[in-house]
């Protein structure tokens, strides 16, 4: 049977007594046969021959961009002003809280994407199982994040350039258009070398990362050349929170300096979802999307709460390098609290690495940025919001026109041949976590509507799911209270102070929420979309061909267990590699 007679195959319901699933053609007339008949009127653009997406990307892949998507200058640089701000403690249980409503927004993700991955990303989700209107917000709403966080990487690209060449010999604008046309061309040259591409540059941002927080952890215990053994003496002098500065009493203060970090911690967690956009493109889904998921919580622990929780012990939130740092106008090593505790150890020679690692960073999430940027704009056309043109794919399955679409707005960062350009990019990240924020809160409303739908329509998510999320809805209900509460309170600190209220702040700070409500309202008004039943929720389409490859898998597992029982091998090498480094790759 070809490929493309197993795509056109739709599979009816729950498996039955036997774990077999019923598979219906589309030469069966099912009208007299099932009320899903109204799933199978239309065939979904996104499996139409010239608008179809190329299932390259490999489980290695897959794993590494889940690992090391979220690995960037949000937490090199973001932990300067939160430390500085808030504090060892506020920063570590900031970070702590964040990290677990992550976890909670990925696990619901996981088991949606890995019941069946759409092609059509978040905004396809929320279609199928909730109401157009919300796929229609929650599309807009992620798309115009990476069409703003995209060009400020470029921007940041070039800042960073300037820690080795600067601007009055080489215009900034050069290096945003050598790091434009490098992740043009790889976006361009299809999914499965984008993927190779990021397994590599996300295999180094978390070599980098391990290695900062062992080289953190030998600061910490006088295992550097200063020979000063550190412990918790921060902790303890000056303290292990900081008071927001202009508020009193002091327990306010500190108190407001935590609320303050939540903020930060939002920001440096922000990109941990792109990795549910990969998914329709995975060979084998629904085992890569449950391996990438728990990895989830091992990255959130090991690489950011260890990694803060060692910042804070090598490094004083009053110590005068750190202040500096934070005041830094430019995102390179500069501006790191990283930097400030190799600096303070007295080890020479890193800061230059730190650079060059930051770049890497860098130039990873504009990759990474514009491809997710890309497909979003193909979701929303392939789910009939956009423009039908923006889902046509190349013969590499690459949208080429959304992909030309997202790159166009990658040229607002040649605004940083201005130098007022650093000022209004940095409106722009605080633009960026709002969307961010409200894309979490859409996968979680998303997720409890797919749960009503898979408990009416018979499922059992013990024993007909891969991967079911854990502690499910009260995991659901606390993150989505934290995402709408950190949301209200996202820059409540412009009302603080006697200084000239910041309006700027404050507006691009907010507008993610009144676009957000004005999508959602507007295209319920004008379309007259109706939320969906639980009972008529589509659990069908594109789940055949999925089901599929995971009775392959199971038999290809199946027949290595039963060669290597023939052959008397037990657990040979290629079972102790499946069973330890194959859990990552």
């Amino acid at each position: 049977m070809s490929q493309l007679d197993i795509e056109n195959q739709k599979a009816f319901g729950p498996p039955d007594e036997t774990g077999i699933v019923t598979v219906q053609s589309n030469e069966y007339s099912v009208d007299a046969h099932s009320e899903k008949s109204s799933f199978l009127e239309e065939e979904p653009l996104a499996l139409e021959e010239g608008h179809r997406l190329h299932k390259d990307l490999k489980p290695r892949q897959i794993t590494m961009i889940a690992i090391g998507g979220a690995l960037g200058t949000g937490l090199l640089i973001g932990t300067t002003s939160a430390l500085a701000n808030a504090g060892p403690a506020s920063v570590l249980i900031a970070y702590s809280l964040v990290g677990s409503v992550v976890f909670f927004t990925m696990a619901a993700l996981g088991e949606m994407s890995s019941f069946i991955p759409l092609p059509e990303g978040f905004s396809g989700y929320a279609k199928r199982y909730c109401d157009d209107a919300l796929g229609f917000a929650v599309g807009i709403s992620y798309l115009c994040k990476y069409l703003i966080v995209a060009p400020n990487q470029l921007v940041a690209g070039a800042l960073v350039m300037q820690y080795w060449v600067s601007p009055e010999k080489v215009n900034p604008g050069v290096w945003v258009a050598i790091i434009l046309v490098l992740v043009i061309i790889i976006n361009t040259l299809g999914v499965g070398f984008f993927g190779e591409v990021e397994f590599y540059l996300s295999s180094l941002k978390v070599i980098t990362i391990l290695a900062l927080i062992v080289l953190l952890f030998c600061i910490m215990l006088g295992g550097d050349p200063s020979g000063d053994r550190i412990g918790f003496r921060y902790w303890k002098d000056p303290g292990a929170f900081a008071p927001y500065e202009g508020v009193e009493p002091q327990s306010l203060a500190k108190f407001v300096a935590f609320l303050s970090v939540l903020v930060t911690a939002v920001f440096a967690y922000l990109g941990t979802e792109l990795v549910g956009i990969t998914f329709g493109e995975a060979k084998n889904p629904r085992y890569t999307i449950k391996k990438a998921i728990k990895l989830t919580l091992i990255r959130i622990i090991v690489f950011y709460i260890f990694s803060v929780f060692l910042l804070g012990c090598c490094v004083a939130y009053n110590d005068p390098a750190l202040l500096a740092a934070k005041k830094a106008t430019v995102s390179n090593a500069a501006a790191s609290a990283f930097v400030v505790a190799i600096n303070n150890a007295k080890i020479s020679g890193l800061p230059d690495v730190m650079n060059a690692c930051i770049l890497i960073f860098i130039i990873s999430a504009t990759n990474s940025d514009l491809y997710i940027a890309t497909r979003n704009a193909y979701g929303l056309s392939a789910n009939g919001m956009f423009p039908k043109v923006l889902s046509r794919t190349n013969s590499k399955g690459v949208p080429i026109f959304a992909l030309g679409f997202a790159s166009l707005f990658c040229c607002l960062a040649f605004m940083v041949c201005s130098s007022s350009s650093q000022k209004v990019f940095n409106y722009f990240v605080n633009v960026v976590s709002i969307f961010g924020l409200l894309t979490w809160i859409s996968i979680l409303v998303t997720f409890l509507y797919f749960m009503k739908a898979v408990k009416a329509q018979g499922y059992d998510r013990n024993k007909d799911f891969v991967y079911k999320a854990p502690f499910q809805p009260y995991g659901t209900y606390i993150a989505l209270t934290a995402c709408v509460f950190i949301s209200l309170i996202k820059n409540f600190t412009v009302f603080i102070g006697h200084g000239p209220f910041d309006y700027q702040t404050f507006i691009t700070g907010y507008i993610g929420i009144p676009v957000y409500l004005i999508c959602l309202v507007a295209y319920k008004v004008i379309k007259k979309t109706k939320t969906v039943l639980p009972e008529e929720a589509d659990l069908v389409t594109y789940k055949a061909p999925i089901d599929a490859e995971q009775l392959e898998y199971e038999e290809m597992m199946a027949e290595k267990a039963a060669r290597r029982k023939e052959q008397g091998k037990g657990k040979d090498l290629e079972w102790w590699y499946d069973h330890t480094l194959g859990y990552m790759f």
